[in-house]
């Protein structure tokens, strides 16, 4: 592939709501610049982008996939990104390094609430962008209608710059309305008219010259026309509306044309700047910074590195800083990137994409640079986690490989959370839902070989007692020869909830000898961990050993030990137990037609509410407080609730007692649980 200057590149990242027509719209992209020689299919598993297995079985994006594309003499480095919510990180990581956005919207379904959110991801980042309405060939296609629900969702800066002649089976191409021979059929003259005047109205209002040369009734020309709609692009005044049927490749050629014509090349754009916020030129002759922002296990080449350089050249056969790590990495070979296909090329202009393979150091959001000019580029910003699973290796040949292959994983999505969790020694997988973990969990046995079996994370309950409580334990045997005796008398106190646990004797008389007293404690603390009434570990608790006796043969430390163990549980169950359950802090973001449901969905799971702020934009914050069994498949929940357009963030806060009423078919239903798991 020929090397492009920074002035000829476009960086695009496609974003929509799920099944819109991104994939299908590159691949039409790809075959109308000539780089394929037939277009592939989304349903048969054969599109440039959908590249993966999973991919292919599903039918749909769950990884960012980096197209090059040339058209007329520029190269468009095309970003497809998933539309599904549960990747999320995927479209994050190619908005970061995309200069402009292609926002495609089903013309029958209208903005749906993928395009919504994306939308707000666009503005975090700036980014100029253009709608492309999709399927113009579908029954229900109404252009007309979509415009209205556009300029309804996102302001009447969004105006067509085509018109589309006819719809649904009848739709045979666009009419442009910045080309004055652009042939218009008769029956559309006023249609086109009326339209290229709104589309000139609109332009006109986005610079001040214009619209003085407007007002004063002069005619704009061609040229004027389309340097103000591009600088109104850019300036985030205007967002054009284009149209076309992705399968037939009508509007192809005309969505291309407009992104060289209208997208910003990386010159164009906003300097880059350091995580410092100083700002530098994106210069190929300047020293190197290239920002590293998606990863990948692939199972041939190796671990390959995803980046986009923001200034110098990025050369094959070369060495670079990694100012993350502090490590130097050697450059073997750079690749321009085309789906699962890679062309070796020698260097890659600041402004460009590309990738790298087998980096040791280099993870995600890593900066590559010299060691003689450090710099840092901000890296990505990932969702937390919503959903998380406990994790086993399937058979015993997947346990050594498994916490490598959880590592890799991680590595190569940022979005996913690996964890031990302490009080119950699972491995947690955490992801954005539940076909995120699915997904990651079917790539780890392709790409890694290794089978895992997921389950719901068990609860971290834990026990205490309810009140005071005296117990008394004797243990005694004999066997012949020397027998065992150890006797203790416990005195038990409930403690404030994250005390733990405490230890203290009384002894008086000798009653219990001094040597004794610390097997005492040891076996008082063995004893915590076993729980007294569902195995759970018992906390708050102080214990007070104030009397016992002994035998002056028989008993030893073991015995006091057992003695004392077995004093706890006694007295644990004698003492009107507690079952402690977690309770989580939880912050929710709903439109605010969603709040009423959001709250009495929270208050069927025990939810408390905490408080409501109205954010002013439509949305409303509920905080709540809520039991962490009620919540952990939420992540599902909210997202049937709020039609998928609620967020949320959980993290633990403290433990409370179980309702009393709850305890006896929780014990149960635990057990249950755990002989099934077995």
């Amino acid at each position: 592939m020929a090397q492009f200057s920074t002035d000829k590149l476009r960086n695009i990242v496609l974003l929509s709501h799920s099944g819109a027509g991104k994939t299908i719209l590159t691949e039409a992209m790809l075959h109308t610049a000539g780089v394929t020689t037939r277009m592939g299919s989304v349903e048969d598993g054969t599109t440039v982008s959908d590249f993966e297995p999973e991919e292919a079985r599903r039918q749909g994006s769950v990884q960012s996939s980096l197209l090059t594309c040339p058209w007329r003499d520029n190269k468009l480095n095309l970003i497809d990104t998933p539309g599904y919510a549960d990747f999320r990180g995927e479209v994050i990581s190619g908005v970061r390094v995309a200069d402009a956005a292609v926002f495609v919207v089903a013309c029958a379904a209208g903005v749906e609430v993928g395009a919504i959110q994306m939308w707000k991801l666009a503005d975090k980042y700036d980014l100029p962008r253009l709608i492309y309405v999709s399927k113009m060939d579908r029954e229900n296609a109404n252009f007309d209608t979509v415009v209205e629900a556009i300029s309804g969702q996102f302001g009447r800066r969004c105006v067509p710059v085509h018109v589309p002649i006819g719809s649904e089976a009848g739709f045979s191409g666009v009419v442009s309305l910045l080309d004055p021979s652009a042939t218009v059929p008769d029956d559309m003259a006023d249609q086109v008219e009326e339209a290229r005047e709104r589309l000139i109205e609109a332009i006109a209002e986005a610079d001040d010259d214009l619209a003085t040369k407007y007002l004063e009734g002069e005619e704009l020309t061609r040229q004027e026309l389309i340097n103000g709609l591009k600088q109104g692009i850019r300036d985030g005044l205007i967002v054009p509306i284009l149209a076309g049927a992705s399968t037939t490749q009508i509007g192809t050629k005309e969505i291309l044309d407009a992104l060289v014509d209208f997208m910003p090349s990386p010159a164009e754009v906003a300097e880059p700047k350091t995580v410092d916020g100083e700002s530098f030129a994106p210069d190929s002759g300047g020293p190197l910074a290239a920002l590293v922002y998606k990863t990948s296990a692939d199972p041939f080449v190796g671990k390959l590195s995803y980046f986009r350089v923001y200034s110098g050249k990025l050369s094959s056969d070369s060495q670079v800083w990694d100012v993350n790590s502090g490590e130097a990495e050697r450059i073997g070979q750079v690749f321009s990137v085309r789906g699962k296909d890679q062309e070796a090329i020698s260097e890659l202009a600041a402004g460009d994409i590309g990738a790298v393979p087998k980096l040791s150091s280099v993870l995600t959001g890593h900066t590559l640079c010299t060691k003689e000019n450090q710099l840092t580029l901000e890296g990505m910003e990932f969702p937390p986690t919503a959903y998380k699973m406990a994790v086993f290796p399937k058979t015993n040949a997947d346990v050594d490989k498994m916490s490598t292959s959880l590592s890799r994983i991680a590595e190569e999505d940022p979005s996913l959370e690996i964890t031990r969790e302490p009080n119950t020694l699972e491995v947690l997988i955490g992801g954005l839902g539940d076909t995120h973990v699915d997904i990651a969990v079917e790539k780890m046995k392709r790409k890694f070989g290794v089978e895992m079996d997921l389950h719901m994370p068990k609860v971290a309950y834990k026990e205490t007692i309810g009140g005071p409580t005296k117990v008394e334990y004797r243990h005694k045997k004999q066997s012949g020869g020397h027998g065992q005796y150890g006797h203790v008398w416990l005195e038990l106190e409930p403690l404030p909830r994250g005390s733990g646990f405490e230890f203290a004797q009384t002894v008086v008389g000798g009653s219990v000898p001094r040597e004794y007293i610390p097997s005492v404690e040891k076996g008082v603390q063995k004893a915590l961990g076993g729980g007294a009434v569902a195995g759970y570990p018992i906390v708050d608790i102080k214990a007070t050993l104030f009397d016992g006796s002994y035998h002056t043969v028989d008993s030893s430390g073991i015995c006091f030990e057992i003695a004392g163990s077995q004093a706890l549980v006694k007295g644990v169950q004698q003492a009107a137990a507690v079952l402690l359950e977690p309770i989580m802090k939880v912050e929710i973001t709903v439109p605010d037609e969603f709040a009423g449901d959001v709250i009495g969905d929270l208050n069927s799971k025990r939810g408390r509410i905490q408080g409501m702020n109205p954010l002013g934009d439509g949305t409303t914050t509920v905080e709540a407080e809520a039991p962490q069994a009620e919540m952990l498949r939420y992540a599902t929940d909210l997202r049937s609730i709020t039609q998928g357009q609620g967020m949320f963030t959980m993290e633990f806060d403290h433990y409370e007692d179980v309702p009393q009423h709850m305890i006896e078919s929780l014990v149960e239903s635990l057990k249950e649980r755990e002989e099934a798991r077995a």
